[in-house]
């Protein structure tokens, strides 16, 4: 327990500027041979149902307790061509950001940027809600009166980014992870925003929860748009085509 603190403040302040959504890592070091078996096994994929469900709960869970309350704050739903990208950089093993955030159009078919969360530690202590906990857990230093951090809380604005209304995520086993040589047995998780959060601004608008989304529906201090939330099949044809293998 003692590395898992120590190694998450150290990598937190190393890539904090690293891009629109900042950085941090948790992780401690473990030895157990067959690791790799059982949890690249364990592990789901972006199209395991209830890891897709886990993580669009956990973000909604997250963004309808945000205080003071949001007026703006769409619901999230799960974007198979965010997890898609999280899902090919992730099995990178890299422990830093997509090198493609930067670059308008190259993340997603439809949306021009993108927001990044990574979590990494060790496999044996991954789970969704963990790693939003540890992200939303940064509100502790964030102040919305002046949008200002005393800390890390780049994982948290992006969580409770009022416009970013799709995520996908993606978790990877890596035995080794580049950028940290200390772990091994790692699970790398991913989660990707669109459209990208943390610009210079405060991540919502504060008011009466809906106030500001006449047109949606208010579910558990969100708003709820079906439209918004459901794949239209030209964007299923552009997510096939979309040339993510190539990272």
């Amino acid at each position: 327990m003692f590395f898992f603190l120590l190694l998450k403040h150290r990598f937190a302040n190393s890539v904090y500027f690293l891009s629109t959504s900042d950085m941090e890592a948790v992780s401690c070091n473990i030895i157990v041979t067959d690791f790799f078996t059982f949890f690249h096994a364990y592990l789901p994929d972006i199209e395991d149902a209830k890891f897709i469900e886990d993580c669009v709960r956990a973000h909604n869970a997250f963004r309808s307790k945000v205080n003071p309350p949001a007026s703006n704050m769409f619901r999230m739903s799960w974007d198979a061509a965010l997890a898609k990208t999280a899902k090919a950089w992730a099995k990178k093993c890299i422990f830093d950001h997509n090198t493609y955030l930067e670059m308008p159009g190259k993340m997603h078919p439809t949306f021009l940027h993108v927001g990044e969360n990574i979590w990494t530690g060790t496999a044996r202590i991954f789970s969704v809600d963990a790693a939003l906990t540890s992200w939303f857990n940064e509100v502790s230093s964030y102040d919305f009166r002046t949008n200002t951090c005393t800390h890390v809380c780049g994982h948290y604005t992006q969580v409770v980014w009022a416009e970013s209304y799709k995520v996908g995520c993606a978790i990877h086993f890596c035995t080794t992870v580049e950028n940290f040589p200390r772990l091994s047995d790692a699970a790398h998780f991913v989660c990707n925003y669109g459209p990208a959060g943390n610009y210079p601004r405060k991540p919502y608008k504060e008011g009466q929860p809906c106030s500001r989304c006449s047109n949606d529906k208010c579910v558990d201090k969100l708003c709820a748009n079906a439209e918004r939330e459901k794949l239209i099949s030209t964007y299923q044809i552009l997510l096939n085509g979309f040339p993510v293998e190539e990272y």
